[in-house]
């Protein structure tokens, strides 16, 4: 199912121009606009520089500047980065490219030239000549496009700095006050000087001031310190506006040297020519971004520990902790509305987290602009930000794993592939409002779910922005009128798909064969008008592989027939619908991964009956989604092939595993989100979903139990027939994906799955039985060890 577009929204632009009509002292706005930007950094750690563009592959695309403009955004905050630039003619090549799309699709360009950089090689941010570079090389961006008239030079110049010269991540890697404060004063130096050279070529060039904007909240035994990070936090604006005289509270902490006193008077002298001055406040606001400092460091992890020299505390996301929760998006830039009385922009809106939680978050801010709107404050734009996704920022950006998040185009795919964020951008740049049955759901950062410590208190006053809904989040939806519907909720896929809608605060409703058969239309037709859902997954199928032999038509009419009736069902009614096949529908002796465009060519009378549950499902609706998959494990049922394995092994017992069969195993958890995901952006069509990796049995069991830690050596290798397995299987059906690849290596999903020790419930039981309760032939047979036996 995909999103919808309305014509009403909360605190719509309508509604604001009659309100407006009665009220003159509120200010009359244009609609709120859409913009759109990359993640587009480059950092340095030592001597690696890191650029993302390159990493998102931004630079050997030539398309991208089209596809956001096919947005229908009115604006993009778009890199020239000093740094690619200097010296690279490449890179010149790209950016105009880009930039001629933007200007022929009739799309503002706002240039940001240092992004989280500290500059090219022969500088650095604490550089005596870095300010006059930068100017430089922004009289020239200027002169090569002179019909660009909104800049960033430097994106978060405070931020950049704590990263770069108090904490030591980023180059230069310097850890003092003084350091910190050299760095931000000579960003803001830059940014100066850098719009004073556009300004010669354009002359009504506007400066747009980004900025992190968070909070600190304390302890009691803290509160100075959050006195101090929080009036710090203000200090690119007001220095940039000319707020920082003798009388400013942080004026004799920033005169650190006589050379930083000089640059604090010429940006003082610059800020009193409004042209320099921001025209626009970019807030930029992460879920990470409010902090709680807390005095008893024993309740976190050491990596969160830290200090000021004087004492030791925890710095740790307020979000994961705050009994209260944080102040969020609203109260944030009402501060800053109320402290500059500047037009504002949310600059960067992005979430890594699954599809309706990254769109319950961008909903948030623009249900939040709107409010704020409403109250006179003069919010101009959200900005949805790292649209190609980005990489390694868990790590701030110093480890290099490849770690991506995803965003509103999904790299995992041979091409940028749209998700459900692409649809939203596009209905909210162009008609105001969007939507779509997850935007009902729960956001994770108002529920319970977001604590990851024992709740604390903190002693900031927390002013509660007007409006807040705090039941429902700040966007107010409340709960969802139309859940997701489960087929076969008793079993292990229908429950794993059930767990992680609840985790992720997606309204579902799993019923078992009892509560609605699938194989009686009449059941069906029941089950839809009762529940009446926006989608439906079927998880409900034949177990059985080897029985599936004798028992042909009871596999066919489940497999089948059951899953055409359903689909036919839900395409009369209007209902997404998603079915699961196997990776037995192929055969043969291949050597290579199977992709979905392969021919089938299945071996048994199971995989027969999912080639005709495929064939029949795509026929009536070309819209469902069809998901291939295989060889199963999950933390949480006890007949799992890799569960049993682990119990067994771990209970002191030996065990026999086929060795003739190499699979694509696949970790239930992972599994459940792509499905979700896959689901809320509208795919259609066959997808192959597998953990990236093959393996026979035999090597599954022994990796597994390396990294649980058990002894191995207790496995032992048998053929298929002699482990049991009568139905002709294909030696080699592992899955791979033309499509894309979303889930993680194989070994990253056995080491998470592990450290759920899920297996030592069965093992507990298997230590209490006789010796002889469980021969090493008698593991659980195919039905149980595959995804062909799961679905119950």
């Amino acid at each position: 199912m995909t999103g919808t577009v309305t014509g009403a929204v909360i605190g719509s632009d309508q509604s604001r121009r009659e309100r407006v009509a009665h009220r003159p002292e509120l200010i009359a706005l244009d609609p709120l606009e859409m913009w759109a930007g990359a993640e587009c950094t480059i950092n340095r750690v030592g001597d690696r520089l890191r650029d993302q563009f390159d990493l998102t592959g931004l630079y050997r695309r030539s398309d991208d500047a089209e596809r956001i403009a096919d947005l229908g955004v009115s604006a993009v905050r778009w890199p020239i980065l000093w740094e690619r630039h200097d010296t690279d003619e490449t890179a010149w090549m790209h950016t105009d490219r880009a930039m001629e799309t933007f200007r022929r699709r009739g799309i503002r360009v706002i240039a940001g030239l240092l992004h989280h950089g500290s500059g090219p090689r022969h500088t650095h941010l604490l550089s005596d000549h870095f300010a006059s570079g930068l100017e430089r090389f922004a009289y020239r961006v200027a002169e090569r496009y002179p019909w660009v008239h909104d800049y960033t030079p430097v994106n978060e110049p405070l931020t950049t700095a704590r990263f770069s010269a108090l904490y030591g991540i980023w180059y230069p890697h310097q850890r003092s006050n003084d350091a910190f404060v050299r760095a931000l004063v000579n960003q803001v130096l830059s940014t100066q000087r850098a719009m004073r050279a556009v300004q010669r070529v354009s002359p009504d060039a506007r400066l747009i001031a980004t900025e992190d904007l968070g909070f600190t909240h304390t302890t009691a035994p803290l509160r100075e310190q959050g006195t101090f990070e929080n009036e710090r936090r203000w200090l690119t604006w007001d220095l940039l506006t000319g707020a920082v005289d003798r009388e400013h509270c942080m004026y004799t902490w920033l005169c650190r040297s006589a050379p930083v006193q000089r640059a604090l008077q010429e940006i003082a002298d610059a800020a009193l020519d409004p042209r320099l001055r921001p025209a626009i406040l970019g807030v930029n606001h992460y879920i990470t971004s409010e902090r709680f400092l807390d005095d008893d460091v024993t309740r976190y992890p050491e990596r969160f520990h830290g200090g000021n020299g004087v004492g030791c505390y925890a710095d740790v996301e307020a979000v994961r902790v705050l009994r209260r929760g944080t102040l969020g998006l609203e109260a944030l830039l009402e501060q800053a509305f109320e402290r500059y009385r500047l037009p504002m922009a949310v600059t960067e809106v992005h979430l890594s987290c699954t599809r309706e939680q990254q769109m319950l978050w961008l909903d948030e801010a623009w249900t939040t602009a709107h409010r704020l709107r409403d109250r006179g404050h003069d919010v101009r734009s959200i900005t949805a930000w790292a649209l190609f996704g980005a990489f390694d920022w868990r790590s701030l950006l110093v480890k290099q794993e490849m770690d991506y998040e995803c965003g509103a185009f999904d790299l995992r795919a041979p091409a940028p592939r749209s998700t459900a964020l692409v649809p939203m951008i596009k209905a909210l740049a162009t008609v105001g409002s969007y939507e779509h049955p997850v935007l009902k759901g729960n956001a994770w950062w108002h529920g319970p779910q977001r604590l990851l410590y024992p709740p604390r208190d903190c002693v900031t006053e927390r002013p509660i922005a007007a409006g807040t809904n705090a039941a429902a989040g700040p966007h107010g939806r409340g709960v969802a009128k139309r859940p997701l519907l489960i087929t076969g909720g008793n079993g292990t896929l229908g429950h794993a798909l059930q767990r992680m809608a609840n985790e992720r605060g997606i309204d579902a409703v799993a019923l078992s064969r009892r509560a609605l058969d699938i194989t009686d239309a009449e059941s069906i037709d029941r089950g839809l008008e009762a529940i009446q859902p926006w989608a439906v997954i079927n998880a409900a199928g034949w177990v059985q592989v080897d029985a599936a032999e004798r028992m042909h038509e009871a596999c066919m009419q489940l497999n089948a027939e059951a899953a055409a009736a359903l689909a036919t069902a839900c395409r009369t009614r209007g209902i997404a619908f998603v079915t699961f096949s196997s990776d037995l529908v192929f055969g043969g002796e291949a050597t290579s991964p199977f992709v979905e465009s392969d021919r089938v060519s299945p071996r048994n009378c199971y995989g027969r009956s999912k080639v005709a549950a495929e064939d029949a499902v795509t026929r009536i609706d070309a819209a469902a989604l069809v998901i291939r998959t295989s060889a199963f494990f999950g933390d949480w049922d006890d007949a799992n092939f890799v569960s049993r394995i682990l119990a067994s092994v771990a209970a002191g017992r030996n065990v026999e595993v086929p060795d003739d069969c190499e699979v694509s195993p696949t970790y239930l958890s992972d599994l459940a989100h792509a499905v979700y995901d896959l689901l809320i952006d509208g795919a259609q069509g066959i997808w192959h979903l597998a953990n990236v990796g093959s393996c026979s049995w035999m090597e599954l069991a022994q990796r597994a139990t390396r990294h649980a830690g058990l002894d191995g050596s207790r496995i032992r290798s048998c053929t298929s027939a002699a482990f049991g397995w009568h139905a002709p299987r294909p030696r080699y059906s592992v899955l791979g994906s033309e499509r894309g690849t979303l889930l993680s290596d194989l070994d990253d999903a056995l080491a998470r799955y592990c450290r759920s020790r899920a297996w030592e419930r069965i093992a507990l039981t298997e230590r209490a039985q006789p010796r002889h309760a469980l021969p090493a032939a008698h593991l659980p047979a195919q039905g149980q060890m595959t995804s062909s036996g799961i679905f119950g």
